[in-house]
């Protein structure tokens, strides 16, 4: 048997907050989910993501703390075009979700930023750059 990776998990102080702040980057999760302690959603692939409470993991883990002195995770969403990532960067920010890096032309050849989720991680927006494509 080979293992291969099924979901993400991602614990969360504010179920409520993460929540809206991934529906904002295109991932759908019923709204009456806000209030459960445990929210799953299938992504295109069949990979899964999940949503914990800190309630929910202390639940079966009482020695858990929040990680401290800089971010484990951080998850990366394709945008259609640099203007995308440039207008999407615009519109979290905007809702009050902090900026980490304000989208710039990488070497790498993306257009290319990152956002802090409700939980402060970092969630990077990116795209083939306009001399990249």
């Amino acid at each position: 048997m080979t293992p291969r990776l099924d979901m993400i998990g991602l614990v969360v102080s504010d179920m409520a907050a993460s929540l809206a702040f991934y529906r904002r980057l295109g991932l759908d999760v019923p709204a009456d989910a806000d209030a459960q302690p445990h929210v799953e959603a299938t992504l295109p692939g069949g990979l899964r993501i999940a949503w914990d409470t800190e309630d929910v993991v202390r639940s079966f883990d009482p020695s858990w703390t929040p990680p401290t002195g800089g971010v484990r995770r951080e998850l990366a969403f394709l945008c259609d075009s640099p203007a995308e990532v440039d207008a999407l960067y615009a519109e979290l920010t905007e809702a009050g979700h902090p900026g980490h890096l304000k989208p710039w032309d990488a070497f790498w050849g993306q257009r290319y930023a990152v956002v802090l989720d409700p939980d402060g991680c970092g969630v990077s927006l990116f795209a083939p750059s306009d001399a990249a494509r």
